[in-house]
């Protein structure tokens, strides 16, 4: 891929993230989370808009089993949007925590991507590497005006192209639990958010390194959220690491509520207040359970010099996901006790995600 398709798929995503229409293969797309009657009519100049969401969103709204959506891979389905589907039916489409005020939807139909498949998938893709919600309004791109145009394939490359980090500060970092620390700063190739790496000690990389891979969570590492168990599994794990003879290291990734990011979070959450649970939450978003590339965790650790870890994990995606770049990985059991208002979350992370709980 070259420079410029990259450039012009990162400068994509914080275009769309503005809420302005780009361009992505065949189509031109409006982020219907952000989209407003102008954008929306800008947009819709030559030809009434459709909207895509994801075969997880579709298949909350009964829509994945129709003829037209009806392929080996489902994902995305485009809706058309008849003349009643004005903006507001359409954000109700698209955000599933409005699914109660707005319960009976539809009738709805779809239609067969053709050749606009590859460009649609990268749409959605290009919707969650912006922390949006994964849908958009889709027009063809003949006769549209987007700010920047992005090639589908550099678009679908993006989550790579994030995980090529480079290291670019160190600083010595006293923490409270652990004086001896020094804080190492990785700046990705995107231009995403900046990653951390929390080096306790001096570890010897001739053996294994105590590790522990975190996840920002702003409401539990931050704000003490008891329904998540964030915050007491990073300070045990800043604990435990401290205490190992060979100190070890903690890398804090900017990868917001399993990679959906923060605010994507918050809908979730708003969700689980309706009744569903952490994963059907996820999903009726439109995002999958665990959104997560940990590419980026090996990345981090192979610049600094680690080969084989010893990982603070329940989680046996982790230990998959190191372990596939190439990292020899045991795993050190690494629990919380519950609260009355997480309980539940662990049950679930341990039922339906595997979660060694």
């Amino acid at each position: 891929m070259s420079g410029d398709a990259a450039w012009r798929a990162e400068a994509a995503g914080d275009a769309l993230r503005r809420g302005r229409i780009v361009g992505v293969g065949t189509l031109a797309i409006l982020s219907a989370e952000l989209a407003d009657a102008a954008t929306l009519a800008a947009l819709e100049a030559a030809t009434r808009a459709g909207l895509v969401i994801t075969a997880r969103r579709g298949a909350v709204l009964n829509l994945t089993n129709q003829l037209a959506a009806a392929v080996d891979d489902p994902e995305p389905v485009w809706v058309d949007r008849p003349a009643w589907l004005d903006l507001p039916g359409s954000r109700a489409v698209a955000d599933p925590v409005l699914d109660l005020a707005t319960p009976f939807k539809g009738p709805f139909t779809t239609r067969a991507l053709a050749g606009d498949r590859q460009s649609a998938r990268a749409a959605i893709a290009l919707a969650k590497h912006a922390a949006l919600l994964p849908a958009v309004y889709a027009v063809p791109i003949a006769g549209a005006a987007p700010v920047v145009s992005a090639d589908p394939a550099a678009v679908l490359a993006l989550p790579a192209v994030a995980a090529d980090v480079r290291i670019s500060s160190r600083a010595r970092l006293p923490l409270a639990p652990a004086e001896d620390t020094e804080v190492v700063a990785f700046r990705p190739g995107d231009g995403g958010p900046e990653h951390l790496a929390l080096v306790i000690g001096d570890p010897s990389r001739a053996g294994p390194v105590l590790v522990r891979l975190h996840s920002a969570c702003l409401t539990g590492d931050v704000l003490g959220s008891l329904k998540c168990d964030c915050g007491p599994q990073l300070h045990a794990a800043l604990a435990a690491i401290a205490a190992n003879p060979g100190g070890g290291i903690l890398l804090y990734l900017q990868q917001e509520g399993r990679g959906i990011g923060l605010l994507n979070k918050l809908r979730a959450y708003a969700l689980q207040d309706q009744g569903f649970d952490t994963v059907d939450a996820n999903t009726r978003l439109g995002f999958e359970p665990d959104e997560r590339d940990f590419t980026l965790a090996a990345t981090m650790l192979q610049l600094l010099g680690v080969s084989e870890v010893r990982l603070l994990t329940n989680n046996p995606l982790k230990v998959a996901g190191l372990a596939a770049h190439g990292l020899i990985v045991s795993r050190v059991e690494h629990s919380m006790p519950p609260n009355p208002h997480n309980i539940a979350y662990l049950g679930t992370k341990r039922d339906r995600q595997g979660h060694l709980l």
